[in-house]
């Protein structure tokens, strides 16, 4: 059954038949304004589709699921993911994770952020949590692995705080309208991560003063790059050489600036294994604190996480 979202995804790209689009789709997470991302992301379009020799479009879903639902539908044949959402493209829509990006600095990862308005008098997340009854908060997209799945388990799990329950307000937003969203204080916090803010800070400067850091994850692996598995040989060939050759020269050094990315290096699905991990851990916490479970289907439960568990980490040790 396709859902609605994944409707809406192939009624926006004009695709009928789940025959191969034609042409060749890149799908780019909606971290911010579709229209900023797809003029940021024109260099790439217009480079891939001379290396290609064959028509390129961008395509940017309302949220991440639909750019996930396009790849399972072969409406987009490539994408830009984050980890978490990457993890859906692999094991729901065929996907491969060929290389991934570098950033402006030539770090090999980036962080989630937990943020605040700078004249909040809050400063830390302790402090956050003592006072979430009185506490509006935005969350990240649900695929988001910055937004979600890092600081839901590395902040909220591990201090035994459940997202949502009892603060004053709880909504979901991308990155860049968290970031709006807590300089207007129109939200008290909001997820964010380091990418997206020196991509505001280019932008709107004095937005990005307004912010101030409470919280910051351990590094966070940079963003998956996936397409199509079963696309044909020499079409993956030549996408992973264009990207992966991609940055070398000053022209494209500043083709790809406004991403605040340097350029891409080689990658595979291995590198999924510990937001896979991180997701059982968060689960396997979540279940150990429910209470509609009886003693025996908790002990199942926990048992199963736990198999799952021992499978990543022995592949993650080889």
């Amino acid at each position: 059954m396709i859902r609605p979202l994944a409707l809406a995804a192939v009624a926006v790209l004009g695709l009928g038949s789940l025959q191969a689009a034609e042409p060749f789709v890149f799908g780019i997470i909606a971290t911010e304004s579709s229209a900023a991302l797809k003029k940021d992301f024109e260099p790439l379009r217009a480079g891939l589709e001379k290396t290609l020799g064959t028509s390129v479009e961008t395509f940017v879903a309302p949220d991440y699921t639909g750019v996930i639902e396009a790849m399972r539908f072969n409406k987009v044949q490539l994408g830009w993911f984050g980890n978490k959402s990457g993890i859906d493209a692999v094991d729901r829509a065929g996907g491969e994770v060929f290389c991934q990006v570098v950033d402006k600095d030539g770090n090999p990862g980036y962080w989630s952020l937990i943020i605040v308005h700078m004249d909040s008098p809050i400063n830390t997340l302790e402090e956050l949590f003592a006072k979430k009854a009185e506490i509006s908060f935005s969350y990240g997209d649900p695929q988001s692995t910055s937004g979600t799945l890092v600081p839901g388990y590395y902040a909220f799990a591990k201090n035994k705080v459940t997202p949502g329950v009892g603060f004053k307000g709880w909504r979901n937003g991308n990155h860049e309208a968290n970031a709006l969203a807590v300089a207007n204080k129109q939200v008290d916090a909001a997820t964010y991560n380091t990418e997206s803010y020196f991509r505001l800070e280019a932008k709107h400067p004095e937005k990005a003063k307004q912010l101030k850091q409470i919280w910051k994850s351990p590094l966070i692996a940079s963003d998956p790059m996936i397409y199509k598995a079963d696309l044909p040989a020499d079409t993956k060939k030549k996408v992973a050489e264009f990207f992966i050759g991609y940055g070398k020269t000053e022209a494209e050094k500043a083709a790809i600036a406004p991403l605040k990315w340097s350029g891409f290096r080689a990658s595979d699905n291995n590198q999924l294994l510990p937001y896979r991990l991180m997701g059982l851990l968060k689960d396997k916490a979540k279940v150990e604190a429910d209470e509609k479970y009886t003693s025996d289907e908790k002990k199942a439960k926990v048992a199963e996480f736990d198999k799952k568990i021992a499978e990543i980490e022995s592949k993650l040790k080889q």
